[in-house]
């Protein structure tokens, strides 16, 4: 699906904050006008500081919405401090020069700010809603800056957020969902940054000095992207983009991640007495300015992203009910990123449901679209992407993702263009160009419990981790 295309990072709402009273749009248009649209105008440059600033000027509604993202992914964790990047993050809000982390959530909800975030493997980010308000705005911005130059990172508040994301992580590791999705990772990524995953063990062995060094190596304004998206002129644009970056500390440039290496097919299994059995299939993927993104793209549509009206969804669902939801995602990334088709069935229909997969999967490649499919895939694109900028909001994640990867600013114009500019043509020749049965990786997560063949586990037996 789109949203996965573009891979927006995870969103955590950082402390309890005053929601905003309101779910505010923005009019931008919905069907078949969307790509007629022009999509607004994106102002680019350099703050003194060395931050990159992207900024979109939008009056409708008395509000400013801020993210700033620094390159400091979780692929720059060590192997044995796995989860340094998102504890540096999460702890952000947890204290800063004199204020404490109760002053803090009561200085959000005084002025009734949002807070949220993510981290994901090439970037983390701090978003701020606001009102546009001269002294809201000027309050919260002075608190974001603070939070993002001078947090405490303290050692108790460490120590609390350490112990539930061990806790958190134990739990999820006796589920086939996780095994599965981390066991993908693992042989998609081997001896990669992006295949460091967090364990009970390096997340305990997290310490404060940890914390503070990663955030004094990597969160350095020549290292940030700002995004400002409201109701403000450039002039406004400029000075709060200096605030929020002018005390953060000296950092050197961020070294390019390096290709991932192409492994070959594999079937992986992990026991597990689950009825269901947790499949994933897959290889690498695209990167974010990957040349054969929108043929991609379309295709991933038709293959398996377009929900009920997709290859896969027909073949496994409709025809065969082996599975209830079935579906395949791209998700682009400085390097490349995973491409991965996912489902669930019972542990006895297994293999016949792996067999549809693989033949559809084949034949797709083999074949490419129909003119139906295309033209289907096409106009749902297109006449849906003004809902992806129909608020403040999701137009910031856009802005920002345009920014940190260095896109053309007239990205969001060309999309609509390039999408009914693809070819039956170019999506099959992207396809077999791209997407190597040789290359496939398959896991299989639990469905013991729903075969005769295997044994139940032993008593006190655990799940692999």
């Amino acid at each position: 699906m789109i949203a996965r295309l573009l891979h927006r990072p995870t969103v955590r709402l950082i402390g309890g904050v005053r929601a905003l009273a309101l779910s505010l749009t923005l009019s931008f248009g919905l069907g078949a006008t969307s790509a007629a649209l022009a999509a607004p105008e994106i102002l680019h440059w350099t703050a003194p500081t060395g931050a990159r600033v992207h900024f979109v000027e939008s009056r409708a509604l008395p509000l400013v919405d801020v993210q700033i993202s620094f390159a400091a992914g979780s692929a720059l964790d060590a192997a044995d401090k796995a989860g340094l990047a998102s504890m540096t993050h999460a702890l952000l809000d947890a204290g800063a020069g004199e204020l404490d982390e109760q002053t803090i959530a009561d200085r959000k909800a005084d002025l009734g700010i949002q807070l949220s975030g993510g981290t994901d493997n090439d970037r983390v980010s701090l978003s701020l809603r606001s009102l546009s308000s001269a002294a809201e705005l000027d309050a919260a911005i002075a608190l974001v800056a603070d939070l993002l130059a001078r947090p405490s990172f303290p050692e108790a508040v460490l120590e609390r957020e350490r112990s539930r994301a061990v806790a958190a992580l134990r739990e999820a590791l006796t589920k086939p969902a996780t095994l599965a999705a981390r066991q993908f990772t693992a042989s998609l990524y081997t001896d990669h940054p992006y295949g460091r995953q967090s364990t009970p063990e390096s997340l305990a062995a997290l310490t404060r000095a940890d914390l503070v060094g990663f955030h004094r190596k990597h969160y350095g304004a020549n290292r940030a992207t700002v995004a400002i998206v409201g109701d403000l002129d450039r002039a406004a644009a400029e000075r709060i983009a200096v605030r929020l970056t002018e005390r953060l500390p000296a950092t050197e440039p961020a070294t390019p991640l390096p290709d991932p290496a192409p492994g070959g097919a594999s079937i992986l299994r992990i026991p597990h007495p689950a009825a269901q059995a947790h499949i994933l299939v897959g290889q690498l993927g695209m990167t974010r300015e990957d040349p054969d993104y929108f043929p991609l793209l379309v295709g991933n549509y038709i293959l398996g992203g377009g929900g009920f009206v997709s290859r896969l969804t027909t073949e496994v669902r409709e025809k065969r009910g082996f599975a209830y939801s079935v579906y395949s995602f791209l998700a682009p990334q400085q390097v490349a990123g995973p491409f991965q088709i996912g489902l669930q069935t019972r542990g006895g229909q297994t293999e016949e449901a792996l067999d549809v997969v693989r033949d559809t999967l084949a034949q797709f490649i083999a074949e490419g679209p129909t003119a139906d499919e295309l033209q289907a895939a096409r106009d749902n694109l297109v006449n849906g992407f003004g809902l992806r900028l129909d608020s403040n909001a999701k137009l910031l994640d856009y802005v920002s993702m345009i920014g940190f990867y260095g896109l053309a600013l007239d990205w969001l114009d060309r999309y609509p263009r390039e999408v009914e500019a693809v070819t039956a043509e170019a999506v099959r020749e992207a396809w077999q160009r791209r997407i190597r049965p040789e290359q496939l990786i398959t896991v299989i997560a639990g469905g013991d419990g729903d075969r005769n063949d295997v044994p139940p586990p032993a008593a006190g037996a655990e799940p692999p981790q």
